[in-house]
Formats: structure tokens, C-alpha cells, sequence
């Protein structure tokens, strides 16, 4: 008997579910697109879905070189927050937020976005000073957030240990409109709404040469041909830098593994997110009963998308001590994403020195967050040549020394 693996019987049942072909590579590329995008992870979907639904642009093409959400967006824990320090982050994270809350209407797909709340747990004086700092700028800047007391933070995660002998829980910032959504579902969502719009996504097509005439973007060389384009966006997270040098230019990123991994399925214990930076560790409970476990970046630069003993070792057991019931648990599986790191730890949305060619990369390791907010102002930037969302996610503040220092918001946890 032939044996399927579970990834090939869930597209077949999600395409005789929807009656969608046209997304599973079974598109054929045309000579010539006005937008091609390259990358059908969450990103470069949105962005083709916005580039349709805001400016009518549907000569579209996305570019996979693997499957339709099988890089990072497949692989992260799936948390949506928007409580940022900096103006800049904090509108473009509250903007995807808040289309998160009615994304599976507009897409006429569930993406389970679920408004659990999210709290960052302060373990130190440190922390505290940061965290009501940061509360300070949500208010000023519209997001409802708030900083919580220990018992507080006792009522909404019972399961905590609140008195841990090294880093006991002083307070927590929280935000109760965060949450998470299935990242699947959300690059299946975008996919299904692009395919209807006309848009070809094409999957096993990987970019591997640009083609520019006079400082300009006329095409792409693929390994199913070559294909003209009037502009041309790049979308593909750890292998951005890659990408760009075959356009003839650097970014200003590093690509590191980010590991991640769950336990086995236990009944609900935990209806919120809880992160904290101080033990490098972060936790929620999947709708699946699987504990959703999650730490900081590799301390070396890699492409790997594989897990590691040290990874396991190290977040668990910074995690055991806030979350005594995890030392009983057995892991069931653990993986790995490329993110793309930059030194002010915000992304870069932004044109590049090659006309008709624009950059979304830099989201380190909060992407999945930022999925609908960076679609919408990536749209409105290939659309119209710029948009207020991405003004200061210019790959030029590198040069001017305009950073956006997010580094204690989105350094460690997501």
C-alpha cells in the first residue's frame, strides 16, 4: 500500500475541501507579471492579497522555491502581540493586530486567531523599570497594554510559581488583545484569496538570478524559466541576503536558526501567553493540548532548520522553574526557522539600489506577529512608491543612524 506523508493528505483534503488547484503549483508561470513576489510564506502572501484587494493588482506572481508555507511561517509559535516600545514598531504591529481580529471574515477562512492575552513577565528591577516604560508609550501611542502585579499574574497563569527561588515574578506587562492564530491557516487563508483574485502562486520555483537593464528590474531567471516582471519584491526572510546578492546589492541582516518545540498533549492547564526574557523562555498552550515551548536565537550564525539537544536543555530547564508541571512532561517534537536578525532588531520594509526591486526582511524573530500589518504597508509601498507604515523602515537609517531600537522588546521572546 502507498503511504502518504500527513503533509500530502492535508493539502489533498484542503483542496478537494476548497475546489483549489491553482496554489499548489499547478499554475504555469507567464511571460511577463506586473508584481512578482518572491516567497509564499505569510509575508509575500499578504502582500500579494493587499496589492489585490487595496490597489486591484492581480498580474501577480508568488514564487516558492519549496512548498506554500514551509519556511518560517510553518515553523514559529504563532504569538500576535503589538506591544512594542518604539512609534515606528508599535503602529505597524498594532495595524496587523488589529486586522487579525477580523482576518477570517475578510478571508472567508478560519485562521483560529484566538485573543488570549499575552503577558512579559518581569523578573528583575530591571524588567520592571522596562516594562512600565514601554506601558508608558503604548498609552501614548493607543495600544491598551498594562503593567500587572504578581497576583494578578497568579489569577491569569495558576499554573505559575510566582516565588522561584532565582527569578521570582515581580510583574508582568499585559496585553489582553494579543494571542495567537494557526500559522497554517493563515498561509493557506491569503493563498486561497490571491488564487481567486487570478494570481499565480507557483511553487518549486526557486529564484536563481536577477535580471536588471540599466539599474532597473526587468526579470528573474527561475528553475521553471524566465519570467519578466515590471517590479519585483523580495520576501524570503533568512535567505533575504542571499536573494539580494544575486541583485547586486548587501542588507544589513544576519540569518540564525530560531528553535522551537511541544510537548505532548495534556488537558487545558493555560489560556494565556506567557513570556520571559530574563530566563529565556516563552509558553502557551496549543488548541491541541500540546504545551507550545520556545526560547532565544542560536548563538551563531546558520541555515539550519533542525533542533538541537542544547536548545532543549537550556529553555526547559530556564522554564521549569516558572512552570514546575513541564518537568513531567516528554517532548514530541522540536524544530527550527532561519530568521533574518538586523542590528536594531526592527525589519526593513524599504526600495533598494536596484529600481522596481523592494526588500521586506529584518522581522527576526517576531514575524509571524507582523504577517497582515506588513503585507498591507508592503502593498502600499510597490503600489504607490511609499507608504506611512514602512517610512522609517528604510534599509538607508542604516547608513543615517536612524535606528529603531527594539532590542529588549523583540530580542528574546516573540
Amino acid at each position: 500500500m502507498k503511504r502518504y506523508s500527513a503533509f500530502a493528505i492535508a493539502r489533498e483534503a484542503f483542496r478537494q475541501h476548497t475546489g483549489w488547484t491553482r496554489a499548489w503549483g499547478q499554475a504555469e508561470p507567464k511571460p511577463r507579471y506586473d508584481v512578482i513576489i518572491v516567497g509564499a510564506g505569510g509575508h509575500g502572501l499578504a502582500t500579494a492579497y493587499y496589492l489585490g484587494k487595496n490597489f486591484g493588482i492581480t498580474n501577480v506572481a508568488v514564487l516558492e522555491k519549496g512548498w506554500l508555507g514551509g519556511g518560517n511561517t510553518g515553523r514559529n509559535t504563532t504569538i500576535i502581540r503589538s506591544n512594542y516600545l518604539q512609534d515606528p514598531s508599535a503602529a505597524i504591529y498594532e495595524k496587523s493586530r488589529s486586522l487579525y481580529e477580523t482576518l477570517s471574515q475578510d478571508l472567508n477562512y478560519n485562521v483560529m486567531f484566538s485573543p488570549r492575552g499575552v503577558m512579559m513577565l518581569a523578573q528583575t528591577q530591571h524588567e520592571i523599570r522596562g516594562y512600565q516604560r514601554t506601558a508608558h508609550a503604548n498609552a501614548l501611542q493607543g495600544v491598551t497594554t498594562e503593567f500587572i502585579g504578581p497576583a494578578r499574574v497568579k489569577e491569569l497563569c495558576p499554573i505559575m510559581n510566582i516565588d522561584g527561588p532565582r527569578y521570582p515574578v515581580l510583574g508582568a506587562l499585559w496585553q489582553a488583545r494579543g494571542g495567537t492564530a494557526r500559522h497554517d491557516a493563515v498561509a493557506w487563508g491569503y493563498a486561497r484569496a490571491c488564487a481567486d483574485m487570478g494570481m499565480d502562486i507557483i511553487q518549486q520555483c526557486e529564484v536563481t538570478g536577477v535580471v536588471t537593464e540599466a539599474g532597473r528590474v526587468t526579470g528573474v531567471n527561475t528553475t521553471r524559466g524566465d519570467i519578466k516582471c515590471d517590479k519585483l519584491a523580495m520576501v524570503v526572510a533568512g535567505h533575504a541576503s542571499v536573494l539580494a546578492q544575486k541583485a547586486g546589492f548587501q542588507l544589513p541582516i544576519e540569518s540564525v536558526a530560531l528553535q522551537a518545540l511541544v510537548s505532548e498533549p495534556i488537558k487545558p492547564c493555560m489560556d494565556v501567553v506567557v513570556m520571559a526574557n530574563t530566563v529565556h523562555g516563552y509558553m502557551s498552550q496549543s488548541d491541541k493540548g500540546e504545551m507550545v515551548i520556545g526560547g532565544g536565537t542560536d548563538g551563531y550564525n546558520n541555515y539550519t532548520q533542525r533542533g538541537s539537544f542544547h536548545h532543549i536543555e537550556e529553555t526547559v530547564r530556564a522554564l521549569v522553574e516558572t512552570f514546575p508541571i513541564v518537568g513531567r512532561l516528554k517532548m514530541l517534537r522540536q524544530w527550527g526557522g532561519i530568521v533574518d536578525v538586523t542590528g536594531d532588531r526592527s525589519p526593513i520594509l524599504s526600495k533598494t539600489p536596484v529600481e522596481g526591486i523592494f526588500v521586506n526582511c529584518g522581522w527576526g524573530t517576531g514575524g509571524f506577529k507582523a504577517i497582515p500589518g506588513s503585507g498591507w504597508a508592503m502593498a502600499e509601498l510597490v503600489a504607490k512608491g511609499s507608504s506611512p507604515l514602512t517610512a522609517e523602515f528604510s534599509m538607508n537609517r542604516f547608513r543615517h543612524g536612524k535606528f529603531i531600537d527594539e532590542s529588549v522588546a523583540a530580542g528574546v521572546a516573540h
